[in-house]
This record gives structure tokens, sequence and C-alpha cells, in this order.
């Protein structure tokens, strides 16, 4: 039988999820995704060229292309999104403190970090050496950052799919992603 704090945290978790996914973005919150799009992209193209991991390397096949444009948007994009940012960070209504916030928020970010090098020896053998590269982890970090940032200000899942889903299929479409995970 759920006794009344795992009821208290279920109904927790349910309303972020509803506040999360039925908040619409607006014009401001759009502006924000396009400026940690930018400010994402001066960090790591710079980090990802000068270390050798990130290359230009275009995906042409339409089947591939296809894929990683409608698989990327489910997972990673929902998936970690839901789990990473709505499920573990405070949503806007919570009201939540300045240190609840950098609590969670360095939590999760911790988290979605361990979580790529767990995901590549349990789950997803195909990218450990790609997921356990340390500049594939900062450049991580760094989107989970970006992610969190989008998702606390707008209250609304949908900005940080967008920047996680944008970052991983320009990675593997344009920049030698696709190439280091499947030869």
């Amino acid at each position: 039988m759920l006794n009344f704090s795992a009821i208290a945290l279920f109904d927790l978790l349910a309303r972020r999820l509803t506040h999360a996914f039925s908040t619409i973005p607006d014009f401001t919150d759009w502006l924000v995704v396009a400026l940690l799009v930018l400010v994402y992209s001066a960090i790591a193209l710079p980090i990802g060229f000068s270390s050798g991991f990130l290359k230009v390397d275009v995906q042409t096949s339409q089947p591939i292309i296809a894929g990683v444009l409608a698989g990327c948007l489910l997972s990673p994009g929902l998936t970690e999104e839901v789990f990473f940012r709505v499920l573990m960070l405070p949503h806007p209504f919570e009201n939540a403190s300045g240190l609840m916030l950098w609590f969670w928020g360095c939590s999760s970010l911790l988290l979605f970090v361990v979580y790529h090098p767990l995901n590549a020896l349990t789950f997803y053998p195909v990218g450990r050496s790609t997921f356990m590269n340390p500049v594939f982890l900062l450049l991580a970090a760094v989107l989970g950052v970006a992610c969190s940032i989008a998702y606390l200000q707008s209250g609304s899942i949908w900005p940080a799919v967008v920047i996680h889903w944008l970052g991983v299929t320009v990675w593997l479409l344009l920049l030698g992603g696709y190439r280091k995970l499947y030869g």
C-alpha cells in the first residue's frame, strides 16, 4: 500500500508533467532558445573542432536523415528531457527557492552526464567509446545546462526538447556523430 509521501510525490510528478507538456512557450521563450543555441554553439564548436571530436561529415542518405530527425525527437529529445528536466527540476509553479533550483539543477546535470557512459555500458554499447569520451561528456554537460535554463525559464518541455533535438541532430547529420556511432 502507498503511504502519504509516495502519493504526494506521485501527485507532484504528475503535476510537473502536466504543466511541462501543456505550457505553450511564448515569443520570449523562443528568443531564449535561439540565444541558448548560439551560446551552446559558440562553446561546443571550438571545443569540438580543436579536440578533433567534431569534424564536418555530412550525411546525405535520405533514410538516415529521416531516421535521425524523427528518432532524435523521441530519444533523446523527449525521453531525456522528461526525466532529467521535467521530473527532476522544480517547475516554476512550485516557486522553489534559488538554493533548491541550484541543488536540483546540479543534481540533474550530474545524473544527465553520468547517464551517458552508464547507458553505453548497459543498453547502448555502440556508443561506448563516444559516450565515455571526455569531450563528449563536456559538450553533453553544456547542452544539459542549456536545456535546464530553457525549461526553468519557460516552464515548458518544448524549448528544452528543441535544443536537445537540434544539438544531437546537427552532431549526427553534419558533424561526424553518425559515423562515430555507426561507422
